[in-house]
């Protein structure tokens, strides 16, 4: 049997775009200081993020990130899972599911956009349905 695709998305990233570190207080007064620096996910690392987003949630290995948009205060991740294995495979069903994240990698928010058996594809407008 060929190995899981997840841990492609596991090795190459640490856990969801972020470091670890958290604030710390200073003995110069009250002040906070965040040593944690917030680094602007580039599309790259959003949509590695989005993919373990979603394998976390739903269990589901992904097939592929399908969609990387940037937004106002973040990202848009689609990614691609299989729903449910069918023999032939021609007969899976698939999935795509959305997870929003903001600048820093936190998800803010993840659905199910679509549902179909694979090979249906998309229609092309001018194209026979």
């Amino acid at each position: 049997m060929p190995p899981s695709r997840r841990f492609r998305y596991e090795d190459e990233a640490e856990p969801y775009g972020r470091g670890a570190a958290s604030g710390v207080v200073t003995e110069e007064g009250d002040e906070q200081v965040d040593r944690r620096r917030a680094r602007a996910l580039n599309a790259a690392t959003a949509g590695r993020a989005g993919a373990r987003y979603i394998a976390d949630l739903t269990g589901k290995v992904p097939e592929g990130v399908t969609l990387v948009e940037p937004i106002e205060h973040g990202w848009v991740v689609g990614v691609e899972v299989i729903e449910d294995h069918r023999i032939p495979s021609s007969g899976d069903i698939l999935a795509i599911y959305e997870a929003e994240m903001d600048d820093t990698g936190d998800l803010l928010a993840y659905r199910r956009t679509r549902r179909y058996r694979r090979g249906t594809g998309d229609c092309v407008e001018g194209l026979p349905r």
